[in-house]
């Protein structure tokens, strides 16, 4: 009898094209090693971004837009008849579900930011109509010299208005300019309570442009969320946090288990999808285990950024989870909890390395209190011009 000679029959079981082993390690080379860095490598919040290649034209190309949004913005404005609402009273009997407060300090005229975030809230709220009729917005000029912000004077015929020069506290011009920032925060927040008295506060810094969906989900988290115990007595709500800081690899438990999840979901569908496609029989724990941690792997280098898009596409997906550190754009305070905030924070004294945001996350601690960050965010980011730190040339990253 001939033996045969045939090549594929000198090969171990695990070297032929029919394994399992050489599908699986053929899929990770292809996803890991081609597919994924030729379809990744412009965003921005992937591991496998090329920042040589693209962090100055996508930086350029973000600032000129910007540049152009503000002016959108300022002739939004301009062509406006805007009635005389710069006088605020407290007597007004109306208390607003929601007050939006955008607290705002004279920046680069040329990016017109708060007119950027105003004339944003101002389109939306319209579209919004009846929904929204119980919503106000608020300006809050916290310039040293008020009257020097110029395109706060052109908002004034539109918004009420509150500025610290014009309410008999007169900063010390001698203070840290992160103890400033706080004491302007904090300023914001208690004239917030003190004019319309709301049941929530919304303070906005003026460089946080809102989403398109941002009160359909407020509408939604007002209505079915925020009424369960654990989020009721929240001290704040974060609608913001930086997409950088968003990535699975990260310290904070809840990031971790939703990792874990993501894998122990997907491993069994996955493993379900290429048993079929490879004929074979049913799945064994070792292809579960392997595609678990593909799919883990795969979400966190493209970026777990891009995942959480995916809750946009209805209210009830948005996410609520406990908040971490890092800055606040945009910062959701029911009545109540702003005066516990407010009172906090005058007892604290803001320097560099202890900032705002810092205090206010280690009052989570330090008070026994709690805080939560809504994800995806809900505001934009788009100030690449700082008000405490100069930078003649910003980055995206």
């Amino acid at each position: 009898k001939g033996i045969s000679t045939h090549p594929a029959s000198t090969l171990p079981l695990w070297c032929r094209w029919s394994s399992p082993f050489i599908h699986l390690l053929t899929l990770t080379v292809v996803t890991f090693g081609v597919l994924a860095p030729l379809n990744c490598h412009q965003l921005l919040h992937s591991y496998f971004y090329l920042r040589r290649w693209h962090l100055n034209p996508m930086s350029q190309e973000f600032l000129e837009q910007n540049q152009q949004e503000g002016q959108d913005a300022l002739h939004y404005f301009e062509k406006m008849q805007m009635p005389n609402a710069s006088k605020v009273s407290g007597s007004d009997a109306f208390q607003p579900l929601l007050l939006i407060t955008i607290i705002t300090v004279q920046r680069r005229n040329d990016f017109h930011y708060v007119l950027q975030v105003a004339s944003h809230f101002h389109r939306l709220l319209q579209k919004c109509g009846v929904h929204c009729q119980s919503h106000r917005v608020l300006l809050c000029n916290v310039e040293s010299d008020p009257s020097s912000h110029q395109d706060v004077r052109l908002l004034s015929g539109l918004f009420p208005m509150v500025s610290r020069g014009r309410t008999g506290e007169n900063p010390d011009l001698s203070l840290n300019q992160f103890e400033k920032e706080k004491q302007d925060y904090v300023f914001c927040l208690e004239q917030s309570l003190l004019v319309y008295n709301p049941e929530y506060i919304l303070l906005v810094e003026d460089d946080a442009v809102p989403e398109e969906e941002i009160f359909s989900v407020l509408q939604h988290l007002f209505s079915a969320r925020f009424s369960k115990p654990y989020l009721r007595d929240a001290l704040y709500f974060k609608l913001y946090h930086p997409e950088r800081l968003q990535r699975y690899f990260n310290p904070e438990p809840m990031r971790i288990l939703e990792w874990l999840g993501l894998g122990m979901f997907l491993g069994p569908v996955l493993t379900c999808v290429y048993c079929r496609a490879a004929g074979r029989g049913g799945p064994s724990w070792r292809l579960v285990a392997f595609f678990a941690l593909y799919s883990m792997a795969l979400s966190e280098l493209v970026g777990r950024h891009y995942g959480l898009e995916l809750r946009r596409l209805h209210p009830a997906l948005y996410n609520v989870v406990p908040a971490s550190e890092c800055c606040t754009p945009a910062m959701l305070f029911p009545a109540a909890s702003a005066r516990r905030a407010s009172g906090y924070l005058r007892g604290l004294r803001c320097r560099q390395g202890f900032a705002k945001d810092t205090a206010l996350y280690s009052l989570l601690r330090g008070k026994g209190e709690n805080a939560f960050v809504v994800e995806p965010n809900l505001v934009r980011h788009v100030g690449m011009y700082s008000s405490l730190r100069l930078n003649s040339d910003p980055k995206l990253l």
